[in-house]
């Protein structure tokens, strides 16, 4: 069964609503002040089955949408997720304001499917039927409507002159509707919520992709909480699941009515991120009552959401070569019936993802000026140009392999995450991995794992660790090596990458990996010949010192070097594990703690248990060395502390 959602537009009073009815049998117009004062205020919603002309059963959802100048902002929101529109023009009245409002949006928004429905056929006689045809084939000449491609039906919702034509029609145009993909991501736009007696709360919307099955978790978009849906609904049918392109309700679990509205979204769990900024690709009516200046505030809708919004031009003369400057400030603008690579920016967190189309209206007064697509949803603050030039324009040619490709590319040393690969596209995995085949069997990108790497980024790190490394032990001759942390952070790089660029480098035998320091290969502590000397002294000065060791900074106040290489020379020791550092007072000779251990091994068969009076007495020293020393012996499991003594282990 093939679902799909077909819209109305047009003028107001031209019969949107009583089409839809005589199509369904279903009165979209729900609301009591509709149907007191004769016109459709909000969004209504109807479904019918037709035969698909392979013996499919076609299901059917209309959203019709109102007409009237001042009800444009609802319209928007039901227009977002359709496949198919019904244009309504009234044959006694023909082409009016809001059929062309509403037929620049369907443009704007991308419908690429549709039919252009002449109703009220019977108001006219058939000369005047013909003129308004003539009329209306040269309002679509050019666009998705174009006759012949796109039929025009003249119909009677009054005598049912022409609904059998115009349904043949709707089966004929849904078979060159592409289904939406039920495998990608959930995503569902909220357009009405409401309490149902019995039930709670009750959300509707058109699932624009993936699937949503009964019971499954789903979190609101954007505030982040959880909700379960309890219920699914497709047409007024209870269902198991919903697929994209079907109008779905959901009984939802774990929020109120209070708690989502109109422009919100449904998807899976920790899937996506809101954004504050989206970068797109805007085109501005060549209605537009004027230039649109950089730094506009406009109304911003996407699907079911709408917003205010700021919209700042791109400077790049490769992105935007026809923008002019205005003013004595220069601020860009964009000319009407122009296009540009534009930022959006809103006051809040919205779920807006790659491709979603757009449609902006001027602030005041309200009008449709213009709209477009959103080519990048996750904008990184401080980008360069040409970075940015690559992304948007791959996005914008709709290259899904240069678009993910320019996405790892910006992230520069990095690298981009399958998560946020995800997060970033609204793809699925498998989809993200299929697009890269090429980029990743030609070696542009490379794969570890979950992490995706710019192979020129990787190759400038092959060469800059190594660099950063030498530069390193010519300036800390007294120490090992980088620590890895230290390495990874001054590149700003996540764990996954550093990983795979310093096994990849060991593997070339460019650096070694000793514990937690990285080093030039063969490469160890060079030492003057007073740093040996010192080095030598503070072994001795603890080896002879067995238990009762002196204090670090009194043997490092007789030395000949100074107090920061000393420091070094005992970080050393202590590395080597010549030198065994108990508590932050007391360092001992590693053959001192050995003969410790012997000690205590011996006085088990003399007795299992020993206090700290023992202690002392065993080893002859004071109760400053004896309490470090046998919680020291505790941590190492030579001793075990039962009370105020120690069981030797």
């Amino acid at each position: 069964m093939k679902s799909i959602i077909v819209g109305t537009a047009g003028h107001i009073d031209h019969g949107k609503t009583a089409l839809v009815k005589a199509l369904t049998g279903i009165d979209a117009d729900r609301l009591m002040e509709e149907k007191r004062r004769g016109i459709t205020i909000d969004l209504g919603f109807a479904h019918m089955d037709l035969a698909g002309a392979d013996g499919e059963t076609l299901r059917l959802g209309l959203v019709d949408v109102p007409g009237h100048e001042r009800f444009v902002r609802n319209m928007l929101a039901g227009v977002g997720g359709i496949d198919l529109v019904l244009l309504v023009i009234a044959a006694d009245e023909s082409i009016k304001p809001q059929t062309r409002e509403h037929f620049d949006i369907l443009q704007l928004i991308g419908v690429e499917r549709g039919i252009t429905v002449l109703t009220k056929s019977d108001a006219v006689d058939a000369e005047t039927l013909d003129v308004v045809r003539l009329e209306v084939e040269e309002f679509l000449r050019g666009t998705f409507l174009e006759a012949p491609n796109s039929p025009i039906v003249a119909v009677s919702s009054l005598t049912g002159a022409g609904l059998n034509e115009l349904k043949k029609a709707i089966v004929a145009a849904a078979a060159e509707v592409k289904p939406r993909d039920s495998r990608a991501w959930a995503r569902l736009p909220v357009d009405r919520v409401f309490t149902m007696k019995g039930f709670g709360t009750v959300v509707t919307g058109t699932l624009i992709s993936g699937m949503i099955r009964r019971d499954e978790e789903l979190e609101i978009f954007p505030t982040g909480q959880r909700v379960r849906a309890r219920g699914v609904q497709v047409h007024g049918q209870t269902a198991d699941a919903a697929v994209a392109g079907q109008r779905t309700a959901l009984n939802v679990t774990g929020a109120s009515t209070d708690d989502l509205t109109r422009g919100m979204s449904l998807s899976p769990p920790a899937t996506f991120s809101a954004t504050r900024a989206v970068d797109v690709q805007l085109t501005l009516l060549s209605s537009a009552p004027r230039a649109l200046k950089s730094g506009t505030r406009v109304h911003f809708h996407s699907h079911s959401m709408e917003t205010v919004a700021e919209i700042v031009f791109h400077r790049s003369a490769l992105l935007n070569p026809t923008l002019a400057k205005s003013g004595k400030a220069g601020a860009l603008q964009l000319a009407p019936g122009s296009e540009a690579f534009a930022r959006i920016k809103f006051p809040g967190p919205a779920l807006v993802l790659p491709r979603d189309r757009f449609i902006i209206r001027q602030f005041s007064p309200v009008v449709t000026i213009g709209g477009g697509v959103v080519l990048d949803a996750a904008p990184l603050p401080g980008l360069k140009q040409t970075p940015l030039d690559a992304l948007l324009q791959a996005s914008a040619d709709d290259d899904s392999a240069a678009m993910l490709t320019a996405r790892i590319a910006r992230r520069g040393y990095g690298g981009l995450t399958m998560a946020q690969a995800v997060i970033e596209t609204g793809w699925r995995k498998e989809m993200i991995v299929s697009y890269l085949q090429a980029p990743l069997a030609g070696k542009t990108v490379l794969r570890f794992g979950d992490l995706l790497l710019d192979s020129a980024a990787i190759s400038a790190l092959s060469g800059l660790l190594p660099e950063t490394v030498s530069a390193f032990h010519k300036k800390n001759p007294l120490v090992g090596g980088m620590g890895k942390e230290a390495l990874r952070e001054k590149f700003g790089l996540s764990p996954e990458a550093f990983a795979a660029v310093t096994d990849s480098l060991v593997r070339e035998k460019k650096i070694e990996v000793a514990g937690d320091l990285v080093r030039l290969p063969g490469h160890g502590v060079v030492m003057k010949d007073e740093e040996a000397e010192s080095k030598k002294k503070i072994e001795d000065a603890f080896a002879s010192a067995g238990l009762k060791v002196p204090a670090l900074h009194e043997v490092i106040a007789g030395l000949k070097v100074d107090k920061a290489r000393a420091q070094k020379i005992v970080t050393l020791l202590l590395r080597d594990k010549v030198l065994v550092k108990i508590s932050e007072e007391l360092v001992f000779h590693q053959s001192a703690l050995e003969q410790l251990r012997r000690q205590i091994a011996g006085q088990k068969a003399k007795s299992p248990k020993m206090d700290v009076a023992q202690f002392k007495e065993l080893t002859g020293v004071s109760r400053k060395y004896a309490i470090p020393l046998l919680e020291y012996l505790d941590r190492e499991r030579v001793t075990r502390r039962v009370g105020d003594v120690r069981e030797i282990l």
